[in-house]
């Protein structure tokens, strides 16, 4: 299994010269992959602005959404913007797009909450089949697609238009038990081989308290529930490893660990715990 790590794009206050410094660290680290997270009404940085900046100081690693909001962007700019991160990175993204689940981004982006599965259903057969030949460009080849959610329209997508399947995160046994759907949609739309599966999680080592209020900020639409989310940031060096083996046990391919704290540190003793 391959481990990558979030840039701190949506904790509030990064800038620019932080997220290309983790960038460049990452790129330099054991990590497989720089991820991203999206958000409109909350003080972060757009996902592929912030993956323009790491596609040019890195050379290694992938770079990849995890998840994109698909809705909120038209089809052809949504193909635009990925596609020229793409070729900024050399063939480096994976696009991970999803509806998301904020009604707050869709109101201030001005798209109807409604019809957003519609939406990205569309999107993805434009992905998979207008774009090609429609100008919008840079030319190039085909771009790994992931697919996010919880529902069983979500799987169908991910087996119909996509390469693999990206999990909203969890414990090891709640990625397991989405695999297992990911895996079952597969071979009901006949696909060969199976599907790249896709996990994630929070940490934060030095300053816990500060973390776990990012996340129960981040998470606050779900009510009481962002406190559960909250108590899942990993801590400690024993915390991500058992997580890791944990994710790796139920089959997942790659892993992302996101910051829940913005500091350096954290990448540099995240990237010491998985090389011991």
């Amino acid at each position: 299994m391959k481990v990558g790590i979030g840039l701190p794009n949506t904790i509030p206050g990064t800038d620019g010269t932080l997220l290309l410094e983790w960038a460049r660290r990452a790129d330099a680290g054991p990590f497989s992959t720089v991820a991203v997270l999206d958000r409109v009404v909350y003080d972060s940085v757009e996902p592929f602005v912030a993956l323009a900046g790491a596609a040019a100081v890195t050379e290694r690693v992938r770079l990849a959404t995890m998840i994109a909001i698909g809705p909120l962007r038209a089809p052809a700019m949504l193909a635009k913007q990925a596609a020229s991160v793409d070729a900024l990175a050399g063939g480096r993204l994976t696009l991970g797009l999803a509806v998301g689940a904020r009604r707050d981004d869709y109101e201030a982006a001005g798209i109807d909450h409604r019809g957003r599965g519609e939406r990205l259903t569309e999107q993805l057969a434009y992905l998979r089949g207008e774009l090609d030949g429609s100008g919008v460009g840079p030319a190039r080849p085909g771009i790994e697609l992931l697919v996010g959610g919880a529902s069983g329209a979500a799987f169908a997508r991910m087996a119909r238009y996509a390469d693999g399947y990206a999990h909203g995160g969890g414990p090891p046994r709640a990625f397991g038990s989405a695999a297992t759907r990911a895996l079952a949609a597969w071979r009901d739309h006949e696909r060969p081989g199976r599907p790249r599966l896709w996990g994630q999680g929070y940490f934060a080592f030095a300053d816990p308290d500060r973390g776990g209020a990012y996340l129960r900020d981040y998470y606050a639409f779900t009510g009481p529930f962002a406190d559960k989310i909250a108590a899942g940031n990993l801590t400690s060096a024993r915390a991500v490893k058992d997580f890791v083996r944990g994710y790796e046990a139920e089959g997942c391919d790659e892993l992302i660990l996101f910051p829940t704290v913005a500091d350096l540190a954290e990448l540099d003793r995240l990237a010491e715990v998985l090389s011991t």
